[in-house]
């Protein structure tokens, strides 16, 4: 007798019945959320590194791939705004007496570490 299977079924593959059709029992990997720096770094894949892009892709990685990039830029770029505010003198005495220099300051100093940020995690 011939097998009757489809090459879907023989490699592990079932089917649920909708709606009077046989459906292939396929579910997508879990989405994570991808933030700003996640979407940044997608473009950048996607404009200067088509292979591994589509590698990622193809590998049905991306999604997690991408989540991973926009939380260690997210820590990054914390750790070097404490470290850099620090450094330069920036504190809560500085907020208390002069509130529109600590902005200006803090503004450098958040810049300065997305600068970094962008270099080394986004455009990698």
């Amino acid at each position: 007798m011939k097998d009757t299977k489809t090459i879907y079924e023989q490699l592990g593959g079932t089917y649920r019945e909708k709606n009077g059709n046989l459906v292939p029992d396929v579910e997508l990997p879990e989405q994570k959320p991808i933030g700003k720096y996640g979407r940044m770094h997608l473009d950048y894949l996607k404009q200067h590194r088509r292979g591994r892009y589509s590698a990622l892709l193809g590998e049905g990685r991306l999604n997690a791939y991408l989540s991973e990039i926009d939380k260690q830029a997210h820590e990054l770029l914390t750790s070097l705004t404490v470290e850099l505010a620090k450094t330069q003198g920036i504190d809560e005495h500085l907020k208390a007496t002069d509130q529109m220099r600590w902005v200006q300051m803090m503004n450098n100093v958040r810049s300065s570490a997305e600068e970094t940020v962008m270099r080394e995690l986004i455009l990698a």
